[in-house]
């Protein structure tokens, strides 16, 4: 399961989306979400689950690259739509046992809500799987400048969100080399009870936080022997340009708002 966590990693490719500003796949990203969270019945879900197709196919990443960044999210999936099948009494009773009621509404809602969350999750690995780091802070630098005129360090904060989504891949690498070097000193992770089992990881957690910060003192070392001084007289070699395709992308999201809201409007709430 954890080798499955794919969050902050980058796929390489010169795919449509890949070329886009990341300036704008952010603010897309943004919108996108509220978008998603507008829908209030099966249409307008619809349309959103077709332009998250439509950006995947575009994209050109991989479909098994999607695939496993929904995996540690499936227990959470599948506790929402369990609870909303138990908690929704409208519609028709299909199944009455005990306290245990089901019904059309709720099972409506728990698949509403599972596709709901699919989308989410598809859309934000969309924005890492086609964004560099390096971009990344930099689009996020550029949308936070506004934030100068309160003395915020807009530059550092960038760089540390950006720094800590680079590192998580490389953190569940640690923990899974470490492991395995565990399990072949027949360290034992699946059985016992629950508070076993947590104390079994204490020989795991101890050398992945010596790690870690071992990690981050190489890496502060390095940027001060490179006379890294913050965003203090920093150029940039690539300068970010807005280009057509940005524009049009702006637009079709405009449009998607647009049959997000009609359709609310005519068909109102269906779950």
């Amino acid at each position: 399961m954890i080798s499955d966590i794919t969050i902050g990693q980058y796929y390489s490719g010169t795919s449509v989306l890949h070329r886009l500003d990341a300036r704008v796949k952010i603010l897309l990203t943004v919108l996108f979400i509220v978008i998603i969270f507008l829908c209030k019945n099966f249409l307008s879900l619809a349309l959103m689950f077709a332009l998250t197709a439509v950006s995947i196919l575009l994209s050109g990443v991989p479909f098994r690259m999607f695939f496993k960044s929904l995996k540690p999210i499936l227990p959470i999936i599948l506790f929402t739509a369990v609870l909303n099948i138990f908690y929704i009494k409208k519609g028709t009773e299909l199944l009455s046992f005990w306290v245990i009621t089901i019904t059309t509404g709720g099972l409506a809602t728990a698949f509403f809500m599972a596709v709901r969350i699919i989308c989410l999750i598809m859309c934000s690995s969309l924005l890492t799987y086609t964004t560099t780091p390096t971009d990344l802070t930099d689009a996020i630098e550029r949308l936070l400048s506004p934030l100068k005129v309160l003395h915020i360090q807009v530059h550092t904060l960038a760089m540390m969100m950006t720094l800590a989504l680079r590192f998580i891949p490389t953190l569940i690498e640690e923990i899974e080399r470490i492991t395995n070097a565990q399990k072949a000193r027949g360290a034992d992770f699946e059985s016992g009870r629950f508070m076993q089992r947590v104390k079994a990881m204490i020989p795991v957690l101890v050398p992945l936080f010596v790690s870690a910060f071992r990690r981050a003192y190489e890496l502060s070392f390095a940027m001060s022997c490179r006379c890294y001084h913050g965003g203090e007289g920093r150029t940039r070699m690539k300068q970010m340009k807005l280009h057509l395709s940005d524009g049009v992308s702006f637009l079709l999201f405009a449009l998607v708002l647009a049959g997000v809201i009609v359709l609310n409007h005519f068909f109102g709430k269906l779950i």
